[in-house]
């Protein structure tokens, strides 16, 4: 940033603070400036890339105390004052009339290439004329740190239900970690200011959590929902029955199962499905009937005497002729 910066622009102005802000709240205005006009959030954007670049540069001069203070004096010192390149326009000082008066060196001869250097290293912050380090490009401003992808698997129960869990980061600093009821398979959990710490005092970046969920023996996730497969004997099916299903989080549940249940038929409890903050679902039990493997020779002279006297409908005409359609 030239010096003529300085008298040209109203940093106050382009962070729409007053000037007499405190450091605390001038870096709740820059933040909130920066993620409005951060390039990220704007590809392709040149005003917005501007913008994010002049807001970097007020707060990279305002937020430094000493640099603040000289900034002001220069503000309060040169308003109305114009540097111009030598011999430009026919005038002769300018830039170093200005210089020569505000550090006694008077006219051209007034100073050497080095103190020149060394003034504006002192003016701007360090590095020649100014230029800041960190940020976006260059543009000045805290860096943040790096986010950082880790996973974790937890049980069935735990990603159900949720709880407090500790994981321990690549560094070796272990971090409680709590897991929301409710959470999938795959999900992804953001871990804020838990990742690398920034380089040059900004905000720590963030830890990006992938969750994998054990399979459980009985249950599986229907969304907020529970689904468990009941199976049932003939006879409960063909005759109706009150059967025991189980439930993740408590004793079983009693279900009554209607005369001529057929296999697949999904019965509903209602709210014992999972709890979260988006809703309670219902446990889905789904009748399956079992086929015996072993038939005594009663029970086979039993069932022959029954197909005897069940009705003789084919179960398969209907799916036959919609085949045929």
């Amino acid at each position: 940033m030239a010096s003529q910066d300085w008298f040209d622009k109203d940093f106050y102005k382009v962070l729409g603070v007053s000037k007499d802000i405190s450091q605390a709240d001038l870096k709740k205005a820059y933040r909130k400036l920066a993620r409005q006009y951060h390039p990220d959030s704007h590809p392709g954007d040149d005003a917005a890339e501007a913008k994010f670049k002049e807001i970097s540069e007020a707060y990279s001069v305002l937020s430094d105390a000493e640099q603040r203070k000289e900034y002001d004096a220069v503000r309060a010192m040169g308003s109305g004052a114009r540097f111009t390149a030598p011999g430009a326009g026919g005038g002769s000082g300018g830039f170093e009339d200005v210089f020569g008066g505000m550090f006694g060196g008077g006219g051209r001869g007034g100073y050497q290439q080095a103190d020149f250097d060394d003034i504006l290293g002192g003016m701007f912050g360090g590095g020649r004329y100014g230029q800041p380090s960190g940020g976006f490009r260059g543009f000045g401003g805290p860096t943040r740190g790096r986010d950082v992808t880790a996973s974790t698997t937890l049980d069935f129960t735990t990603a159900t239900k949720g709880d407090t869990i500790t994981l321990q980061t690549a560094d070796g600093r272990p971090i409680k970690v709590k897991i929301p009821a409710g959470v999938a398979d795959g999900q992804k959990i953001k871990l804020r200011g838990k990742g690398q710490p920034s380089p040059d005092g900004g905000e720590a970046g963030d830890i990006v959590l992938t969750v994998h969920v054990r399979k459980h023996p009985v249950f599986e996730r229907d969304g907020l929902n529970l689904r468990v497969r009941v199976p049932v004997t003939f006879v409960e099916a063909a005759l109706g029955a009150t059967i025991e299903v189980p439930t993740l989080d408590g004793p079983p549940v009693k279900l009554k199962v209607a005369a001529g249940t057929p296999s697949g038929r999904v019965l509903r409890v209602k709210g014992r499905g999972v709890h979260s903050s988006k809703g309670t679902g219902d446990l889905l039990a789904e009748v399956q009937v079992a086929v015996p493997a072993h038939l005594s020779a009663e029970a086979e002279d039993a069932l022959k005497a029954f197909h005897e006297l069940e009705p003789h409908e084919n179960p398969r005409d209907e799916i036959l002729s919609r085949a045929r359609s």
